[in-house]
């Protein structure tokens, strides 16, 4: 298994938790695991949409819980923060789990 199918299940595990206790209405991936380009410094860029608000606390809280399920520090995003100049190619590369 590569280290985006094994990303997919732990996060896969983790679905109805993931939508209850924070919300998620979406999640996906994109950066360098997408690509099959990580090394040992890289971090796991994540794409998060939301079915309600949330705070800064709860976002902190599901970047830092996504951290220790995936044994890896997450880059989370929020889909709808993304900036003009890379948001299309983020849109375009990423998949959804």
């Amino acid at each position: 298994m590569n280290a985006l199918e094994e990303i997919k299940e732990k996060i896969n595990e983790h679905e109805s938790f993931l939508k209850d206790r924070f919300k998620v209405k979406s999640i996906g991936i994109f950066g360098s695991y997408l690509r099959g380009e990580q090394d040992d410094k890289s971090d796991i860029d994540i794409l998060v949409e939301f079915s309600d608000t949330i705070d800064l606390f709860e976002f902190i809280r599901l970047e830092n819980f996504l951290s220790e399920i995936l044994d890896r520090k997450v880059d989370l995003v929020m889909k709808d923060t993304l900036k003009p100049r890379i948001k299309e190619r983020i849109l375009e590369d990423a998949v959804y789990i």
